[in-house]
């Protein structure tokens, strides 16, 4: 299959082995790589960034309305004459006055807010921290899908060192199989050992489909995260553990408390919640604007005696308003935003406990992980020596054949736990990182 040569050549990579070419169709690809082309890509961190930009918008939008409101007027009216019904309204009028029957009028006017319960500079640093929290959760995608990308990278790394420890198992089993069956044919052993010997084998070639299977799905998952063609092959380009276990728990969970999305989220809600109570506790206090207005009109009807001509008019004045009925309004109000902020503290307190939580646990199984990668180290000599003892005794007609198809299996089986252990302890690095906030 065109996977198996990607195997000989990542074999030859981890080998040290440079004398070698890809093919074309094949990319070779860094972990960064792959994070730059996922954060392209993303759908799921465009949408954070359009909701970063509304957010950013509603902030001019809040400080715009620092400005005069602008209005102008013009109007063209007709009007009737004027008839009295001097003796009651079911009667005829007893005389009927002339007016002017055409009025026209054209102004302007403006009220420009100069106390309002502080309620616009209010708004604005609300709109501020609903700015800064859609800014860390764009943030915080970004980080998720880093993890995702490099959970999906590692998957792939997984599958083709699965894939090179098995064709170099079954080739190794190939020529243990001519060996028995040459004892066969001299009568040292018995038919059936070749017989299991030949089903073990074909068990292990199903266990390659199975492999290559896996190889072609996490591809196209990476592809697919990466913004690439579905069967475009790539080549990871880094194995092994990198990092060293160097950091407290302290340091780790110190690190969340400053750079956690969801800790700084949760906090800032907190701020909109008492912004929110200010501004309804704003609503007791008075309100206090300039306004004016300025107009041309025919006639002029605004003072007697009225006069058929054009004439202009000028007001200007400061407004003061009491909101008296606010003081019975507003009671529940208040109270419900108290309730809210009290909501949001208690909720940011959970937040930073599960954080805590999740810290601690991600901080175990990544130690754990190590550990386990010098359990399989060690496991996998140990597999090692025993399959050469009973091989040796099998050979010398002093173990069955099922000891050694056990002893080849636990090798088999230790080397893919040792390599799914350093993949492991990569994941649970990353996954480590994520939660911390600083991937």
């Amino acid at each position: 299959m065109k996977y198996k040569n990607i195997v000989i050549l990542f074999a030859s990579m981890l080998a040290g082995n440079t004398a070698f070419s890809l093919p074309d169709d094949t990319a070779r690809l860094t972990l960064q790589d792959a994070w730059a082309k996922a954060e392209i890509h993303s759908r799921q961190i465009q949408i954070a960034q359009e909701t970063s930009s509304i957010a950013e918008e509603e902030i001019k939008d809040a400080k715009m309305e620092r400005l005069p409101e602008v209005g102008l007027l013009g109007s063209v009216e007709k009007a009737s004459n004027l008839p009295i019904y001097g003796n009651g309204l079911f009667s005829g009028h007893t005389e009927e006055h002339e007016v002017i029957h055409t009025l026209y009028k054209l102004g302007t006017d403006f009220y420009l807010n100069l106390y309002n319960g502080n309620k616009l500079n209010l708004k604005i640093e609300e709109s501020k921290l609903l700015h800064k929290i859609t800014e860390i959760q764009n943030n915080e995608v970004v980080s998720n899908i880093r993890y995702k990308t490099a959970a999906l990278y590692l998957d792939l790394q997984k599958s083709l060192i699965f894939q090179k420890l098995i064709i170099k198992d079954i080739a190794d089993q190939e020529k243990q199989l001519l060996e028995i069956k040459t004892l066969q044919k001299h009568g040292v052993v018995l038919k059936s050992d070749v017989l299991r010997v030949e089903l073990d084998l074909s068990r292990r070639k199903m266990t390659l489909v199975t492999i290559e299977n896996d190889i072609l799905v996490a591809t196209q998952k990476l592809n697919i995260i990466m913004g690439e063609p579905d069967e475009k092959q790539v080549l990871p380009t880094e194995f092994g553990i990198d990092r060293q276990f160097d950091q407290s728990y302290e340091n780790y969970l110190n690190a969340a408390l400053q750079y956690s999305f969801s800790y700084h989220i949760s906090e800032n809600r907190t701020e909109v919640s008492k912004l929110h109570l200010q501004q309804v506790k704003a609503n007791y206090k008075p309100k206090v604007g300039l306004y004016g207005d300025f107009s041309f009109a025919n006639p002029q009807i605004f003072l007697y005696p009225y006069n058929a001509a054009w004439y202009s008019l000028g007001v200007a004045g400061v407004k003061v308003t009491l909101p008296l009925s606010q003081l019975y309004h507003n009671v529940h109000k208040v109270s419900a935003a108290r309730l809210e902020l009290e909501k949001e503290e208690i909720s940011h307190k959970d937040t930073e406990d599960k954080v805590r939580q999740m810290v601690k646990e991600a901080y175990l199984r990544y130690r754990e992980s190590l550990v386990q990668i010098g359990v399989a180290e060690a496991n996998v000599a140990h597999a090692q020596e025993n399959a050469r003892i009973i091989k040796n005794t099998y050979f010398n007609q002093t173990s069955l054949i099922t000891d050694l198809l056990d002893a080849d299996v636990q090798v088999l089986q230790t080397r893919f736990d040792l390599a799914a252990a350093k993949i492991m302890a990569q994941n649970k690095y990353y996954l480590l990182q994520n939660i911390t906030g600083v991937l």
